[in-house]
């Protein structure tokens, strides 16, 4: 599987259109982090299955949704903000709070009734075992 970051199309001439990625650069680090943020994942294949591991820390299993949608995988929730008592200055405020959802389209077919999740430590572990016919085989050569 191949995951291909999203790039804006460009503008008329290529010189605005690194001026117009350089804006958006300085734009997002001077932004609030409160904002839609997507979780770090990595997406691993091997013969039988595919496995997407998704960095999610301080998130309960409860604020974790895992589905398979016409050949795509969509894992979504919400980190909850935390509270901040009253009298309280915040100084600095770098972690992204709110929804968030990914999507993944699945280069094979995946077999949807043995798919698995699992939850520890902060790391969400999805094994998507291929169908029969996705898998590689080996074909004898005959005389």
């Amino acid at each position: 599987m191949k995951l291909v970051q999203y790039q804006r199309p460009g503008l008329a001439w290529p010189t605005f259109s690194r001026l117009a990625t350089l804006q958006e650069e300085l734009d997002r680090l001077f932004e609030s982090p409160v904002q839609a943020w997507a979780p770090a994942l990595d997406v691993h294949e091997d013969k039988d299955n595919y496995t997407v591991r998704v960095e999610l820390p301080g998130l309960k299993r409860e604020d974790i949704e895992v589905s398979l949608h016409e050949g795509a995988l969509v894992i979504s929730g919400e980190r909850k903000t935390e509270t901040i008592t009253e009298g309280t200055a915040v100084h600095r405020q770098e972690r992204c709070y709110g929804n968030f959802s990914r999507a993944l389209t699945l280069p094979t077919p995946v077999s949807g009734d043995r798919v698995k999740a699992a939850y520890k430590d902060g790391i969400l572990t999805v094994t998507l075992p291929k169908v029969e016919e996705a898998k590689p085989k080996a074909i004898t050569v005959s005389e």
